[in-house]
This record gives C-alpha cells, structure tokens and sequence, in this order.
C-alpha cells in the first residue's frame, strides 16, 4: 500500500472515478461526502494525503482546511474547486493548503500532484508511540500536549505545530522555506521572519538556556535541526 487518502467531496461519480484510479495506483481510499464529516476524519483518523473539494455541504473546503491547521496536523492538503480564479488558490494556499487542482482535472496531472504531495508528507512516528521525551519535556503528539516535570507547557497552536513538524524530522536540517510551506502554507520569502520568531519561543519555553539550545539548533545558512 502507497498510502491512506482522504477524498473529501459531495459528487459520488467523481468519488468513484477518483477514488478507483487511486486504489488502482496503491493507494488506501475512505471518503467524506460533506465538510464536517471530512473535518472530523481528517482530525481523528490517522491519513497521508488529504484530497478535499472547496465547494461542499454543511462546511466548504476552505473551513475545513484552515479548521485541521489549526489543529495542529500537518498532514499534505490538495484542493480541487471549479473556481478558476486566482485568489481563490492564494486564500486556500494561504490557510494552509499544499497544493490546487481545478476542475475539470486531467487524471494524469491530479496523480502526479498526489504523488509529489505522498513524497513530503511526514514520518508519523506518534501514530505508535504518542508521544517523545528529551530533556525533561514530554511531547505528547496525539493529544497536542507539552510538559515538563509533568507540568503543562504553554504552547500555541502553530507552536506546537512547528514543534512536532521538527520532531517528526529529527535529525534532518529543515530549511525555512520547507517550514513555511509545510506548518504556515506560505511560500513567499517576505514571510521569512516568521520562522525565526516561533523558534526563538520555543526555544525560551523547552530549552534550558535559548542562548545555547540543545534541542532546536541552528544550522547556518541552512535553517533548523531538532535534536534529541
């Protein structure tokens, strides 16, 4: 098996079409056929890629997207919508999505892009242990959760995100364009900064001196490396 995809959409030919050519390929298909199904699956079931149309029943693909950033998961996002226009794709890119595909697709190119997005997705080591110790902080990856002496540790939302980004990537130098685009959905150098100042905070919350970091290192000229 190449991998778990959730196919979000209302349109049951196209859940078929779709949903076949990926089998075919390997992959794993379940489905969600409106937005707050599609949110709940993406947010307590444990998938790969995340396939999710804009224009859906109960809650669009926009909400549901910027719903599952929020809590915390990385898992890779690729949009389809009948909207054309570019800044429908910038807002979804921008709430974290990773990729778009507007319908009417060419099979062909959707399969390239879920194969490209199967390639960055992340090792997902909490799915079997729940969690990571170094130092004296626990990081409890399923329950979004960071003590230390099993006292709660104050973290944002898009903190932890980062957090657990550079876990799953342990041992690996993560540049800041790689950060942005995977725990923001930002692509554009201006949001640089950005990076910089969530790791400055984590570093003052779970390291003992932020001077001199024995956790969340700096590789210079290259970006960011969690070591434990």
């Amino acid at each position: 098996m190449r991998g778990n995809v959730l196919f979000v959409e209302d349109e049951q030919a196209l859940q078929m079409t779709v949903g076949d050519r990926l089998r075919n390929e390997g992959y794993a298909v379940d489905y969600a056929a409106n937005g707050d199904e599609g949110f709940e699956k993406a947010t307590q079931l444990p998938f790969d890629l995340i396939i999710l149309d804009v224009m859906l029943p109960k809650r669009d693909g926009f909400d549901v997207c910027k719903g599952i950033r929020e809590a915390g998961l990385i898992t890779p996002i690729l949009m389809l919508t009948a909207r054309g226009q570019t800044s429908d794709k910038v807002d979804g890119l921008k709430i974290g999505a990773d990729d778009y595909v507007t319908k009417p697709f060419n099979m062909l190119e959707l399969m390239a892009r879920v194969e490209a997005l199967m390639r960055r997705a992340p090792i997902r080591p909490a799915a079997h242990t729940g969690g990571v110790n170094f130092g004296s902080i626990h990081v409890d990856l399923v329950g979004t959760e960071a003590t230390r002496d099993g006292k709660p540790i104050n973290l944002s939302a898009r903190e932890f995100q980062l957090l657990r980004y550079l876990i799953e990537h342990r041992g690996a130098t993560l540049s800041r364009e790689e950060l942005l685009k995977q725990v923001w959905g930002y692509s554009a150098d201006m949001y640089t900064r950005t990076v910089d100042v969530h790791v400055a905070s984590l570093r003052q919350k779970l390291e003992g001196d932020p001077k001199q970091p024995k956790f969340i290192l700096t590789v210079q000229g290259f970006g960011y490396k969690f070591k434990a």
